[in-house]
């Protein structure tokens, strides 16, 4: 089964929103029927952005979210991380795609356009970045 890589816009449909559409792949990874995989930056990522007013989540649901996304994700090292080829208009999103780069054949599951639109080159080196959140299945 391929590594799937998950966007901070797909965390937060799983652990703050609750998405209906996420049940399915939270459940896989849950069960660990899936490999999601993270990375410290990914990480981070989540971390400042679920930090934010915005979602109005205290520190203590900010770390409950966190802990359980460490506890069910593979963790991948960013120090050996082979970077992509293709450049992500949001630097911020680029971590996504080079962690998909490192792990292929994989999967990136993710809303974010900037990383959809990268999707039919990156196929051409066995990524498949959707938005499909029932992608794993594939």
């Amino acid at each position: 089964m391929k590594p799937v890589v998950l966007d901070t816009n797909i965390l937060l449909d799983i652990f703050v929103f609750n998405d209906e559409r996420a049940v399915n792949l939270k459940q896989a990874i849950v069960d660990g029927g899936i490999p999601a995989v993270a990375s410290q930056k990914t990480i981070f990522e989540f971390a400042d952005v679920i930090s934010r007013p915005l979602f109005k989540l205290d520190e203590a649901t900010q770390a409950a979210i966190l802990a359980q996304w460490q506890s069910i994700a593979q963790q991948h090292d960013d120090s050996d991380l082979v970077t992509a080829p293709w450049k992500c208009q949001d630097p911020d999103d680029q971590i996504f795609l080079d962690l998909a780069y490192q792990l292929r054949p994989a999967i990136l599951i993710s809303k974010d356009n900037a990383l959809l639109h990268i999707a039919s080159r990156a196929a051409q080196e066995d990524i498949l970045i959707t938005s499909d959140y029932n992608a794993f299945r594939l």
